[in-house]
């Protein structure tokens, strides 16, 4: 439950199927899995977003109603899946602190999304036969 003046959590993007009908109730959430059981997923993704438009990890784990160490450490996964900076940080201080993607960041952001919009439009494609056979779900 969330204090007086606490924003809500935003809720996790997922791609639906369809504008409209049954497959509009659906969703897809992908997960890349690489080695060793790393992973990049919608959570990560959205939270590289949120840093993106807070220009804050602590800014951003309030808006997706997580904590600051849980945020933290996703940030910290995702930059030890690549050999490049995903983010840049600022220590905070007087003078604040801050986060920020790179170039590479936002790139890597956009390509998830690229995915996760041609997964679900072959799924939609796929499913597209099986429609009219959804129960009411």
């Amino acid at each position: 439950m969330k204090s007086k003046g606490q924003p809500e959590p935003k809720t996790p993007r997922r791609k639906t199927l369809a504008q409209q009908g049954p497959l509009s109730r659906a969703s897809l959430r992908l997960r890349i899995v690489f080695p060793d059981d790393r992973q990049l997923g919608p959570g990560k993704a959205d939270l590289l977003e949120a840093i993106e438009r807070t220009g804050s990890i602590s800014s951003a784990a309030r808006d997706l109603g997580m904590s600051y160490r849980r945020a933290w450490l996703l940030v910290d996964e995702t930059s030890k899946l690549f050999k490049r900076q995903v983010l840049t940080t600022a220590a905070g201080g007087t003078h604040g602190g801050g986060a920020a993607l790179t170039d590479f960041g936002r790139a890597l952001i956009a390509a998830f999304r690229r995915i996760e919009d041609r997964a679900a439009e072959a799924a939609r494609a796929e499913l597209i036969a099986f429609e009219s056979d959804l129960s009411d779900v």
